[in-house]
């Protein structure tokens, strides 16, 4: 039986991860009671059931001190769990939050971001514990199904790491959840093309240009071997994902082509990988 806990921040996207899964197949059951968990997972086995996801956070109050002892049964009882944990930066939490005017669960009395940060103590062992870290700051609801499809759709095994590409212009700064990011405006700069300009690198007017130089296609060759060669080294530390920043000027063309070329060859070699264009969408 394959069996998912998801947990993780209030405002990281648990909603929508559970609609992802029950696309991937999997029967969830929202906000249940930690000490249940274990009684649930043997029902469910019993009557043959192959896939089951619970969400399980905060909400519970005082309950939710119960996960690590339910988890600890869980292994006792000889069930293998994964737990998938959601996370998004502070700022962006502070965002959604404002945006859909809900009170945060740790924050009825005080600021919230002082919740937030309540909230991130008291899951810093859980997160210590997940089988899958997603960091949904720079997610669309989309783009979180897709990497949860990655990771638990039917038929797929995922053994790796989840690799997100975000293309970005330099004049809007730097992603902040980026771990390593890459500078492509030394490459030719379809902008100064007026039949290119009003393009982006999502059409292959503009990637035909920018991928037609040979160090584009040099650089392209060369990062995905250094990725390719980090990969291991940073699955065998426990890092469940890589974010990786390309960046031009603007962040509508070079950046964006590299990006999608980048992702293609990834995805060759079986990399599970994500891809956004912040300035684009």
């Amino acid at each position: 039986m394959k069996f998912v806990v998801i947990t993780g921040l209030s405002g990281a996207g648990k909603s929508q991860a559970v609609k992802a899964m029950e696309d991937a197949g999997y029967y969830c059951v929202d906000n249940m009671p930690p000490a249940l968990i274990p009684k649930f997972a043997e029902i469910y086995h019993k009557a043959s059931g192959e896939k089951a996801a619970l969400v399980c956070d905060i909400r519970e109050g005082a309950l939710f001190g119960e996960l690590a002892g339910a988890l600890d049964t869980l292994t006792e009882m000889g069930c293998d769990y994964e737990i998938l944990f959601l996370e998004a930066a502070e700022e962006v939490l502070i965002k959604r939050y404002k945006e859909t005017r809900r009170l945060h669960p740790l924050s009825e009395q005080g600021r919230l971001i002082e919740g937030i940060q309540k909230e991130k103590w008291m899951l810093k062992d859980l997160r210590q514990k997940a089988t899958h870290i997603i960091d949904t700051s720079q997610m669309t609801a989309a783009q979180l199904k897709t990497a949860i499809a990655e990771i638990y759709g039917k038929g797929q095994e995922f053994g790796g790491m989840m690799i997100h590409l975000i293309s970005f212009g330099f004049k809007k700064g730097i992603p902040l959840d980026a771990d390593m990011v890459f500078d492509v405006r030394f490459l030719p700069n379809p902008f100064y093309i007026p039949e290119l300009r009003s393009h982006t690198g999502l059409e292959t007017c503009v990637r035909d240009y920018v991928m037609g130089y040979p160090q584009s296609t040099e650089f392209l060759t060369k990062l995905k071997d250094m990725i390719a060669y980090l990969i291991p080294h940073y699955i065998k530390e426990g890092k469940p994902q890589l974010v990786i920043g390309i960046g031009c000027t603007g962040g509508q063309h070079r950046s964006v082509s590299i990006a999608e070329e980048l992702s293609k060859a990834l995805r060759s070699e079986n990399q599970s990988v994500i891809v956004t264009h912040r300035e684009v969408s």
